[in-house]
């Protein structure tokens, strides 16, 4: 016989935390799970519909503190949309997801009913950088207006995006939003050096971003790039401002990162300007 979970406190009538001899202290979430239970009352297998762990103390605090004070009706919504996604990728998602989706959706609604619509200046670089999780998002925010009767702006497309890509890389939020954010600051600076205007929606400005993209996981990483020392002396030659512009760009980018980025990333981000600049494709 398996043995059951213990009802540790009941956060509302779909969620309720537990204790385990095997898992320790678990989340539960189910229809009615929490309804007339109290604390010290057993819980079998088959009574709940979704169980996760959280072992970062101060993330299941955060967890208690933030469900109280959230409709039920949303809670059961966030949890679709992660099952959902989950269905989608086959695969399951870092936990942190359920704090983190939880905590923004709900802020999320609470501005909408202000009337008050937070903009989302990295949306662009954003679906450039994650088109994977950019479908799972738009699909997410179906979930909720369907179910929710509700219209979200197309901007929380892109900050739900951050919330899925952090959670199938395990990476912190702010590693996945400091991509976005990097990227729109570079961007800016090649208009102004190389004075064009970028289209955004072009093949050349996303390979330019997924580039940068790359580029930033190998500093992160540390990982060396070999230069091309022929190739840096003619493009330094043949378009020096395209080159040093992609100086520009990797000193903010060390800035940044505030780790040091090679030599070579120099000639590969020149090639890149010069396609964009000069629209060749």
């Amino acid at each position: 016989m398996e043995t059951p979970f213990i009802v540790k406190k009941v956060l509302n009538n779909n969620v309720l935390i537990a204790d385990h001899p095997e898992f320790q202290e678990v989340v539960l979430i189910g229809r009615g799970i929490g309804f007339g239970r109290t604390k010290g009352a057993r819980i079998e297998k088959d009574a709940y519909e979704k169980m996760f762990v959280l072992k970062n103390e101060r993330e299941q605090e955060q967890y208690k503190m933030l469900l109280p004070s959230i409709d039920e009706e949303v809670i059961a919504v966030i949890h679709e949309v992660i099952e959902h996604i989950e269905s989608k990728l086959q695969q399951p998602l870092n936990e942190h997801i359920h704090i983190g989706l939880t905590d923004h959706i709900s802020f999320a609604l609470k501005r909408l009913k202000q009337g008050l619509d937070l903009r989302n200046p990295f949306l662009i670089e954003t679906k450039t950088l994650y088109p994977l999780e950019y479908e799972l998002a738009k699909e997410a925010v179906e979930i909720i207006q369907d179910r929710l009767s509700v219209e979200l702006p197309e901007g929380e497309v892109g900050f739900i995006v951050l919330h899925i890509h952090g959670a199938i890389t395990d990476k912190p939020l702010s590693e996945v939003n400091q991509a976005s954010q990097l990227i729109a600051v570079l961007t800016g600076i090649i208009e102004d050096s190389l004075k064009i205007v970028i289209d955004r929606e072009s093949v050349n400005y996303m390979r330019l971003v997924r580039h940068i993209r790359f580029t930033i996981d190998r500093v992160l990483a540390g990982e060396k790039v070999e230069e091309p020392e022929k190739m840096a002396n003619l493009l330094k030659n043949e378009y020096p401002l395209c080159y040093n512009t992609a100086w520009k760009l990797i000193k903010v980018m060390q800035q940044t990162l505030k780790k040091p980025v090679y030599n070579a990333e120099a000639v590969y981000l020149t090639m890149h300007l010069y396609r964009l600049s000069n629209k060749i494709s």
